[in-house]
Formats: structure tokens, C-alpha cells, sequence
């Protein structure tokens, strides 16, 4: 990171919502406190359901990884996104953030997700597009020198950043694999955010915000834009799909 980036980066977007901003108020308009929410891909200590303790009736955390420091008001469970020891029908609302895009295998965590949500549950999550320059830069590089670039470039832990695989990262696989198990697609939305993997150089970064500008501003290159946020439903009923879809 630069001295001139941070200046720009305070400059253009001091009172821009990050998509992670726009993703939690998607988030808390769904939730009730009398919900069971899951987080699939939660993270070691669980930030961001940890900010959900006392504002749901019940909070359970999914990964792969070793939980460290989570608070005791929130089951954990170590485990694939595929296979969750979960009782069918029992989730309100599931939640994630920047995991879809690690997903190897979207067809099985996406009808696992329909088998623990109840009726009219919801899922919400936020990851990547696939026609963000960003991403297709990152899949020309093989994964084993991802975690060095993000280092450098974000000076994220390398130990927390994961191979990817893109294969729900557009619109149309999105609406493929949830038509696949019966969920509904309620909305997708296309966010953009400040050029974060260019803050390592002024130049490049400004370019990175001239890009951000046209993209965000001109509704036919809404496709360029960094990340999507998705919200699915389960319908209540098989009935209930069918009037959706009529």
C-alpha cells in the first residue's frame, strides 16, 4: 500500500459503502431475533456471526478450519459445506461471505443448503464475479502463488487464503444450480468497491478507480463489476414454486 493510494482510496470513497457494508444490511432485513442463522465459511474466530450474538434465537458456524476464540453462544462445526451435521428443515437463514468463489463442488452445497433450510428460508451470500478483471486474473494464476500475491497485495495471512474455483460466480450459474434444487432467485445484485488489489501502486490504482467509475455508472457494464450478492429462497411448498415461476 502507498501513501497516494490511501489518499485516493480516502479521497473517492470515504462514504461509499464496501460490498461487505451492503451485504450486512442485506443480512439484518432478513434476520429476526427469533431465527436460526448459519454462517457457511465463518472463519477461525466467526467476525462476522459473532456480531449476530443476541440478535438471533440460535447461531451455528461452518468451516473447515480450526475455530479459535468463538463465543461459546455459537455451535461450531468443523466440516464441508456439503455435508453439515444439521437437521433438515431447521435453518432460517444462511449466510456467506467471500467463500462461493472456493467452492469445488457447487451442486452438492447448494442442495446441501436446501436440505437444512426450512420452508421460505433464505440464503444470502456475497463472493466474486467471474468477469471482474480481478477474478480473471487470479484464474491465470495457478493457486499454489495465491497466497504470496494476496499477502503482498492485502497482507492478508497466507494460512487464511484459499484455493478458488469460480464455478457459481455468474448469473446464469447461479440460476442453473438453484433452479437444480428448487430454490428461488430472489435478487442479484452487482456491487463495485475501491480496486483493493491495486493499492500497491498510485498509478494503478487511480486507473483502478477510473475503471470502478465507468463500470458502476454505466448499467450495461453492471456484468464488470467486482462481486455479486445473491439472495435464494426455499419456497414454502412445491405449489409455491410453481406460482413463482408461472
Amino acid at each position: 500500500m502507498t501513501r497516494w493510494s490511501e489518499r485516493l482510496r480516502e479521497r473517492f470513497y470515504t462514504d461509499v459503502d464496501h460490498p461487505y457494508q451492503v451485504y450486512a444490511k442485506k443480512v439484518d432485513a432478513i434476520l429476526t431475533a427469533q431465527m436460526v442463522l448459519l454462517d457457511a465459511g465463518c472463519g477461525r474466530t466467526a467476525p462476522v456471526l459473532t456480531s449476530y450474538v443476541g440478535r438471533a434465537k440460535h447461531l451455528i458456524g461452518v468451516d473447515l478450519v480450526d475455530f479459535v476464540d468463538v463465543p461459546d453462544a455459537i455451535e461450531t462445526h468443523r466440516c464441508d459445506l456439503a455435508r453439515m451435521p444439521v437437521s433438515s428443515n431447521s435453518v432460517d437463514l444462511i449466510i456467506s461471505r467471500s467463500v462461493f468463489e472456493h467452492l469445488q463442488d457447487p451442486v452438492s452445497v447448494y442442495c446441501e443448503f436446501n436440505r437444512v433450510l426450512k420452508p421460505g428460508g433464505h440464503l444470502v451470500f456475497l463472493t466474486g464475479n467471474m468477469w471482474d478483471y480481478g477474478t480473471l486474473v487470479a484464474r491465470a494464476i495457478p493457486n499454489k502463488f495465491h497466497a504470496k500475491i494476496v499477502r503482498w497485495t492485502e497482507g492478508r495471512a497466507e494460512e487464511d487464503t484459499f484455493p478458488t474455483a469460480y464455478r457459481t460466480n455468474t448469473a446464469s450459474a447461479i440460476h442453473r444450480l438453484a433452479d437444480r434444487e428448487g430454490l428461488i432467485v430472489e435478487s442479484i445484485e452487482y456491487l463495485n468497491q475501491y480496486p483493493n488489489y491495486l493499492m500497491f501502486n498510485g498509478l494503478f490504482f487511480l486507473a483502478g478507480v477510473a475503471y470502478e467509475r465507468i463500470t458502476s455508472r454505466v448499467e450495461f457494464l453492471r456484468f464488470l463489476r467486482g462481486w455479486l450478492l445473491v439472495t435464494l429462497k426455499k419456497p414454502v411448498s412445491v405449489q409455491a414454486l410453481e406460482q413463482s415461476t408461472a
